[in-house]
């Protein structure tokens, strides 16, 4: 494994959905969301837009803080991708911080 390894994700958008908060079986708060992102990039020297839908996962102490939001608030995340499950392919963002813009 490779401990040098970089896994860093910020993104900002709006929220689009928002499950209720829930225990997993250590009984640890989790919190579920989906942020829609729209922005213009540059690739490749042209501009390109971008939109997409994120799952966001906010677990512990940050998962009872998310509680606060709603849905078409405008956020900031920061955190890391992951997969949802070990059998699963899809990519999900767990979060480390959260700003409300």
């Amino acid at each position: 494994m490779n401990t040098l390894a970089t896994n860093l994700l910020v993104i900002t958008g709006e929220i689009v959905k928002l499950d209720d908060l829930r225990y997993t079986p250590a009984g640890i708060p989790l919190l579920s969301f989906v942020v829609l992102h729209v922005s213009m990039q540059t690739e490749a020297d042209m501009q390109r837009k971008i939109e997409l839908e994120m799952p966001v996962f906010a677990v512990g102490a940050l998962a009872l803080e998310a509680q606060k939001l709603e849905v078409s608030d405008v956020v900031k995340l920061t955190g890391f991708l992951t997969k949802r499950s070990l059998k699963s392919t899809q990519l999900v963002m767990h979060i480390n911080k959260i700003e409300i813009n």
